[in-house]
């Protein structure tokens, strides 16, 4: 994955079909190459006519947003954010092969939502309720898990907790095949869940926290 500047476009773990039925093959050809591309163009544009803060890597970039100069803190927070949401939800789906939350995980969900379908009916009602554009997020916030919405391309790194999942909710993420009923493609999108990455974000986040660090992690839950 490349973290810092120039960005590239780095490709899609799976085949742009590999979604289907739930996620359209067109959509994730203009999802990837067209949308997530031009958020990378106009982050590598922003960060070529400012040096000062191309040694930062795109998550050092969001969760200090004090560091950087107050001018520039609006349009990173739109053009990081865009590649960095992207690139996480991306990683955080894989074929529709049923992938299983680990035990510990599990547990985790268990003790704060109840059960498996309570985190689902929590995560969708997140879903529906971003008005306009923006994320749903399953987080770990001090040690616990929490779901969190975010608008537009503001991320959780912001506010010093750790992304476990996402899920896009702005229109071009699900209009093509979807049209306006949101709701329908949240439910295809939970088919879809690479939950065997999600878990692998809650160890590094647990291991993380354990030792004190304040270091963000990346979509494929390594440390940065």
């Amino acid at each position: 994955m490349n973290h810092s500047y120039p960005f590239v476009n780095t490709p899609l773990p799976y085949s742009y079909d590999a979604l289907m039925p739930y996620i359209d093959e067109l959509t994730m050809h203009l999802h990837h190459d067209r949308h997530l591309q031009a958020y990378i163009d106009n982050l590598n544009a922003l960060l070529k006519a400012n040096p000062c803060i191309q040694y930062l890597s795109l998550e050092e970039l969001l969760s200090n947003p004090c560091r950087l100069p107050v001018q520039l803190r609006v349009p990173v927070r739109n053009q990081a954010g865009g590649v960095y949401n992207h690139r996480f939800f991306f990683d955080g789906m894989e074929k529709p092969e049923h992938s299983s939350v680990d035990e510990c995980l599990m547990g985790a969900i268990n003790r704060q939502f109840g059960d498996f379908h309570g985190f689902q009916t929590r995560f969708r009602e997140a879903a529906l309720s971003v008005f306009g554009s923006g994320y749903a997020w399953l987080v770990l916030d001090c040690g616990r898990l929490r779901i969190t919405v975010t608008s537009n391309q503001d991320t959780p790194l912001a506010y010093g907790q750790h992304p476990l999942l996402n899920l896009d909710v702005w229109e071009h993420a699900y209009y093509l095949k979807h049209y306006n009923l949101r709701a329908a493609y949240v439910e295809d999108w939970f088919r879809v869940v690479n939950w065997r990455r999600v878990s692998r974000r809650f160890h590094v986040g647990l291991r993380c926290l354990n030792t004190s660090c304040q270091t963000p992690f990346d979509a494929m839950g390594h440390m940065i």
